[in-house]
């Protein structure tokens, strides 16, 4: 009987292990949307009964994302602006999508380009709001009002300009989690360069390559909103773990594995330092379910000086014990240390160690002991003629002060 396999990844037969196994990923994909529909299926089963509230598209909006970890940080400072992953199957293709647009200020030149006949008709159906950041600060600024506004609207989109105050205006009600945070747009009217270099804008009113006021055309910004809402956005923070959401599990295996390999290939090669070297797992998962892998790196670590050797480790952490609790090879160092000083200062130290409280005591009991045999000597030999008598003034003082 031939003895099974029990990796569990497989790797590219031929050229660079660096890349993913498209065979992997796209068993990986059928295995997870498999096991989630087998899971609300046992999960309805068991219930008993169907929730009022649940909808009918809850499967269809079940999520799927995919885990980078990486052996560093992927970045050294948190970044308020997430980035965008162009990929070859939209996320957010529903024609009845609510979205928010927070815009710089003014907001009303904005609600006018959307609102105008040269904006696609089906789009500015699908913005229900423009609302400007100042505005924003002003009517929902307490938390009740943050979360009203959260459920009215599935997705939000933010200018560019705007994007990195958003995180203190909104709070946690959005960024507590990735679901709804806002996407960032780049609706801002391009700026004019001759020969390569930036020139002074000039005053001028709506055309067909501005909106007027700061504002870019209504073609550009409605392509911006398009690209973001079939873009994959990821948050990166100071850590080795980065999630992301790559599709849903009422697709096929098939899309599901080929956005897998875009948002992966785009992510470690654009945001990765040392790039596929610095990876050290790629995971996709469910909200409940457990992180099935795509790819696993054969080393942990990206350079050899990053392991360090068991001395090493044993010197660190012998460094960090407390005073009070100090080993016996700190307590030996410090004898053989004291042998290697000099005599006199060795001699002068142990006089120190040698000395106590009872030692000092006697010293003292001594002292006092001999200055009193001293007093009662000098005493003896003071005969009373030799006390200084007192003078006629110190007489006459006394007698005025009776």
């Amino acid at each position: 009987m031939a003895a099974t396999s029990t990796a569990l990844t497989t790797k590219v037969e031929s050229g660079s292990p660096y890349q993913l196994d498209a065979a992997q990923v796209l068993k990986a994909s059928k295995a997870l949307i498999s096991h989630i529909k087998t899971s609300e299926k046992a999960a309805a089963t068991t219930s008993g009964k169907q929730s009022l509230i649940k909808d009918d598209d809850d499967t269809d909006a079940t999520p799927i994302w995919l885990q980078l970890t990486t052996k560093k940080h992927i970045i050294d400072q948190k970044r308020f602006k997430p980035i965008k992953i162009s990929v070859p199957h939209a996320l957010n293709t529903s024609s009845t999508s609510s979205i928010c647009l927070i815009t710089a200020d003014p907001q009303r030149t904005y609600k006018d380009i959307i609102a105008s006949s040269a904006f696609p008709a089906e789009l500015a159906a699908l913005v229900t709001r423009v609302v400007g950041v100042s505005k924003l600060k002003k009517k929902w600024n307490q938390y009740e009002a943050q979360r009203k506004l959260y459920a009215e609207h599935d997705i939000f989109l933010a200018d560019d300009r705007v994007i990195t105050q958003l995180p203190k205006v909104l709070g946690k009600t959005f960024y507590k989690s990735q679901s709804k945070r806002p996407i960032p747009v780049s609706i801002m009217e391009p700026s004019p360069k001759s020969n390569g270099k930036k020139i002074a804008k000039a005053r001028e009113g709506p055309s067909e390559k501005t909106g007027g006021r700061g504002a870019a055309s209504a073609k550009a910004i409605a392509n911006e909103i398009t690209k973001a809402l079939s873009c994959a956005i990821a948050s990166l923070t100071p850590s080795t773990n980065t999630a992301l959401r790559i599709g849903y599990a009422s697709w096929e295996a098939e899309k599901l594995a080929a956005n897998v390999e875009a948002v992966s290939l785009a992510l470690i090669e654009k945001h990765v330092a040392k790039k596929w070297r610095g990876v050290r797992s790629l995971h996709i998962k469910g909200p409940e379910t457990a992180a099935l892998p795509i790819w696993l790196a054969d080393e942990l670590w990206v350079d050899e000086n990053d392991v360090l050797a068991e001395e090493e480790v044993q010197e660190i952490a012998q460094a960090n014990i407390g005073k009070k609790r100090k080993s016996k090879v700190l307590d030996s160092a410090k004898a053989e240390d004291v042998e290697k000083v000099a005599d006199g200062k060795k001699a002068k130290k142990q006089k120190l160690i040698e000395g106590n409280d009872d030692n000092l005591d006697r010293e003292i009991a001594a002292r006092k002991e001999k200055l009193k045999k001293q007093k009662a000597e000098v005493a003896k030999d003071v005969s009373v003629d030799d006390v200084p008598k007192a003078s006629k003034r110190t007489r006459k003082g006394k007698a005025v002060a009776a």
